[in-house]
């Protein structure tokens, strides 16, 4: 299947060297022009203006997935509407505000386009493991792409189509709420290991034995106890911790719903406190969890 990827980030670049490789055609563009140049070495073919783009699919629709920050969504939006044919599809594959889509949809829709939101789960890892893709929006429009998701997918991840315009954002930004609860519990049980009754206590061996069929088994823990492996003191980590808005958006449609969120809430609060100079071995376990799974900074940023 044809397909453009505007957006070649970690993620992005995951994803376009995965289309290429499974026999997609994959046309490649990006705010600068290094990471095409790249993408031209695994397959993919250059296209450094946005006309390139729409030029690569002559009179046919194009098919976009973007893949860039969520603050810098409406803008390129607006910008590819501008040039894009009429019945094209677009994707927007990164953690935007569902609160937004709707309207994003509606104005992609009265220019004659289709708009999905597709929450992508699976960060630097995508590419061996397969992304985790989280669908709403129009479903004949996520029918026509499933070739491209089905192989992003593969080995083991997959897709899901869920709802309207907004829901494959809305399941996305639950998950990564919940996330945010999960490596803040497994973070506060490895530190109390350390400063606890016991001095001599490995880490690391500990996260290995709860990773052999324990109750808390989990690919968070394996990233955890392969981060206290290769550096068991954490030497030379802040512990300030970003947060990239998604718990923050759930906290807020929670308190919008009357629904409690205490564990999640704590969870950000931490986050905010470690940025005020509030750190910790916790913090510290935490920034080495984001950078094995996301490959995000160790500084906090």
């Amino acid at each position: 299947m044809k397909i453009a990827i505007s957006g070649l980030g970690r993620m992005g670049g995951q994803i376009v060297q995965k289309l290429v490789e499974s026999g997609h055609e994959v046309i490649a563009h990006n705010r600068s022009r290094g990471p095409i140049n790249e993408a031209t070495k695994l397959g993919a073919i250059a296209a450094y203006e946005k006309s390139e783009v729409v030029s690569a699919f002559g009179d046919q629709p194009v098919v976009l997935w973007i893949m860039i920050p969520a603050e810098a969504i409406d803008n390129e939006l607006d910008k590819w509407l501008s040039i894009l044919p009429k019945d094209s599809i677009i994707v927007d594959g990164g953690n935007s505000d569902y609160r937004g889509d709707k309207a994003r949809s509606d104005k992609t829709t009265a220019s004659g386009s289709v708009l999905l939101d597709i929450g992508t789960s699976g960060g630097v890892w995508g590419y061996k493991n397969g992304f985790s893709m989280m669908v709403g929006g129009d479903k004949s429009a996520y029918d026509k792409i499933t070739p491209v998701l089905d192989t992003l997918g593969k080995p083991n991840g997959g897709h899901q189509y869920f709802s309207t315009s907004g829901s494959g954002h809305y399941v996305k930004m639950v998950h990564n709420a919940i996330e945010y609860g999960m490596m803040e519990s497994l973070a506060e049980g490895y530190r109390i290991l350390k400063d606890g009754p016991y001095a001599d206590l490995d880490l690391a061996s500990a996260g290995d034995i709860w990773q052999q069929s324990s109750v808390v088994t989990s690919w968070l823990n394996d990233l955890t106890r392969q981060a206290l492996h290769e550096n068991p003191t954490l030497d030379g980590i802040e512990g300030v911790v970003a947060e990239s808005g998604e718990a923050r958006w759930t906290l807020e449609t929670a308190q919008e719903l009357g629904i409690p969120l205490p564990a999640i809430q704590t969870s950000f609060d931490v986050r905010l406190a470690s940025q005020k100079g509030d750190t910790s071995f916790t913090t510290k376990l935490l920034a080495a969890m984001r950078n094995k799974f996301g490959g995000h900074s160790l500084d906090g940023k």
